[in-house]
């Protein structure tokens, strides 16, 4: 079994106890009861048509290992925000990642619609990403309950039926779809399902090796109109510029801010100031 396979079994067998029918109107009155989000997707599409970036929060993964271990999510939200980052993606998933559901209520509490009035010299509110294994439309109410402004659908390892429904579901919550893909049936799969944002994962998640080549190759085949993402792999400004020459309107990087000393000088980096 490879390792995406092994942890989507595993993410299955840890909703199961928790898996209920989760109706449009349950998902629409969990949306109308809380604040309005911060746009995920406008957070991308920078009005200067530089670089977006979206700062990651994660403790550890099967392929660096522990990253920052005692990382607080609320106060890296906070480094991130006070360094200019567009966005934010934090990792809920425990056994691989070391993230919780209560690490994206500290984020979004601390950063996000629900966070204290903007005093000046702050950034306003980040939107924020709940990145974790989507299995079942539970998982989207509890994103949007915890703040989040948009939801990871992995198209590789959804049927056709279950994309359909996490993206309905995502829409009825009023947040946004990140579709992330590897290949060239993948992207295929997005575009049949209207996907808006596509994010192209440089990591193959079978065997975790990482290769900017991969957004090379795919991202010149998304239709202009749609947001592109590139994720994973991205270390340095010319990482970065790498992918924003193949056409990536935007950044995703973890390992690298969560070590960076100092993550506005590498965000800056990112976004070729």
């Amino acid at each position: 079994m490879d390792q995406l396979a092994e942890i989507i079994a595993h993410k299955r067998r840890e909703i199961a106890p928790r898996a209920r029918p989760v109706a449009a109107a349950e998902l629409a009155r969990a949306g109308a009861a809380l604040p309005p989000p911060p746009s995920f997707a406008r957070a991308l599409r920078r009005p200067d048509r530089r670089l977006a970036v979206v700062a990651e929060i994660k403790r550890r993964s099967p392929s660096a290992g522990e990253i920052k271990a005692d990382a607080s999510a609320a106060e890296q939200a906070r480094r991130y925000q006070a360094a200019g980052a567009d966005a934010l993606s934090v990792l809920t998933d425990l056994k691989y990642f070391g993230g919780t559901i209560d690490d994206l209520r500290a984020v979004t509490g601390a950063v996000g619609a629900a966070a204290p009035a903007v005093t000046p010299g702050r950034a306003g509110p980040l939107p924020s990403l709940r990145k974790d294994f989507m299995v079942h439309p539970i998982q989207v109410l509890e994103a949007r309950e915890a703040g989040a402004s948009a939801v990871l659908l992995i198209v590789r390892v959804l049927s056709d039926d279950e994309l359909t429904g996490l993206f309905a579901a995502a829409a009825a919550a009023g947040l946004d779809a990140l579709f992330e893909i590897h290949d060239e049936a993948d992207l295929a799969r997005a575009l049949r399902h209207g996907a808006r944002i596509i994010g192209v994962n440089n990591r193959d998640l079978t065997s975790f090796t990482t290769d900017l080549g991969v957004s090379e190759r795919l991202l010149p085949l998304i239709p202009p109109e749609i947001t592109a993402v590139s994720e994973s792999g991205i270390f340095t400004g010319a990482d970065a510029a790498r992918a924003r020459a193949a056409g990536a309107h935007a950044v995703l990087a973890g390992e690298a801010l969560m070590k960076a000393a100092d993550p506005s000088k590498l965000i800056a980096e990112f976004r070729g100031r």
